[in-house]
């Protein structure tokens, strides 16, 4: 399995409902790191995964929404805690319909899987992977 990965980063703010949260709950500042490695058995004919400034301009789109923006203040979030957990998932069914439309150019199509990296610090990270369906 062939992989290639682009990074970015985001700034937000949010804050979460419920106790496990403690002094989460506030609304607080975080700025993620963010990583997206996309999967394929074979390398393209040209010898790549995909075309990595092609798969950076699709990240940076996916992300400007978030960023400088108060989550919880976002219609598609409503009554969601966007934990960085949440946000990986919502940064990759984006990142997968980027790549299903044709955003990544010739060799997007034989992408199979994708894994979203969100690192909310030095000490802490969190992803999520899954096959491009």
């Amino acid at each position: 399995m062939y992989a290639v990965e682009v990074r970015d980063h985001v700034m937000i703010a949010h804050s979460f409902r419920g106790d496990l949260f403690g002094p989460a709950q506030a609304l607080h500042g975080a700025t993620f790191v963010v990583d997206v490695a996309f999967f394929r058995e074979s390398l393209t004919p040209d010898g790549v995964v995909v075309d990595i400034g092609r798969a950076s301009e699709a990240l940076k789109r996916i992300l400007a929404p978030l960023n400088y923006r108060n989550l919880d203040d976002l219609p598609e979030f409503s009554g969601e805690n966007t934990t960085t957990e949440f946000l990986c998932g919502h940064i990759h069914r984006a990142m997968a319909a980027a790549t299903r439309a044709g955003d990544l150019g010739p060799g997007g199509e034989g992408v199979s899987r994708l894994r979203v990296t969100l690192h909310e610090s030095h000490l802490a990270r969190a992803w999520f992977e899954a096959p491009l369906a």
